[in-house]
C-alpha cells in the first residue's frame, strides 16, 4: 500500500487501489482492490438492503480502474503532492461495458496495459476480473500530466492566481 500512497496523491476514502501485484513500467499493471460493506457507499443501506443496493457503484468501479493506470502512468516519476511537480489528469474515457454487478466480498483484478505514450499523454486499455470472470472492460482511457503551476488559480481557488501556491 505504501507504494501505491507514493504514486497517487489520493487518501481515504477515495483510495481505491489495495495492492499492485505486477507491474512492467510502460507496458502493464495488474490491481487489486478489495470491495467490502465497510465502505462509506454502503453506510446508509439498511439491514434488509437487497444484493441489487449493494452493487458497487460503476462510477466507483470505473474510479478504481483509472487509479490503477495512474499508478502505472506515474510509477517511473511519482508526484502524490498535487500543488507541485506534474498533475495527473484524467481526460476521456471510451468503450466501457459492464459485464456483471460487483457486490461487497468480491476482489477486483484490475489488468491496465499501456496502448500509447505521446509525450504527456497516455492511453490505456484493460478489464476488471472478479475470480476470473470480466466485470468491466475498458476500450480507452485518457489521461494527461500538466505542470501543478498552470492549474493553480485556474478554477477559482480562493483568489490564487496562476503560478502562486
Amino acid at each position: 500500500m505504501s507504494g501505491i500512497k507514493q504514486v497517487l496523491p489520493h487518501r481515504y476514502p477515495m483510495l481505491l487501489v489495495d495492492r499492485v501485484d505486477e507491474l512492467v513500467p510502460g507496458e502493464r499493471l495488474t490491481a487489486r482492490k478489495a470491495v467490502t460493506a465497510n465502505e462509506p457507499w454502503y453506510q446508509d443501506l439498511p439491514a434488509d438492503a437487497t444484493d441489487e443496493q449493494h452493487h458497487y457503484p460503476s462510477a466507483l468501479l470505473i474510479e478504481s480502474w483509472c487509479q490503477a493506470a495512474g499508478v502505472l502512468a506515474a510509477w517511473k516519476n511519482p508526484n502524490p503532492d498535487v500543488l507541485a511537480g506534474q498533475v495527473m489528469l484524467f481526460g476521456s474515457i471510451s468503450e466501457v461495458v459492464f459485464r456483471r454487478p460487483v457486490l461487497p466480498g468480491d476482489v477486483l483484478e484490475h489488468r491496465v496495459r499501456l496502448f500509447r505514450e505521446l509525450s504527456d499523454t497516455v492511453i490505456f486499455e484493460g478489464e476488471a476480473l472478479v475470480d476470473g470472470e470480466t466485470v468491466l472492460e475498458v476500450g480507452r482511457v485518457v489521461m494527461a500530466m500538466r505542470p501543478a503551476s498552470e492549474l493553480v488559480g485556474a478554477a477559482g481557488d480562493a483568489g490564487g492566481s496562476p503560478g502562486t501556491a
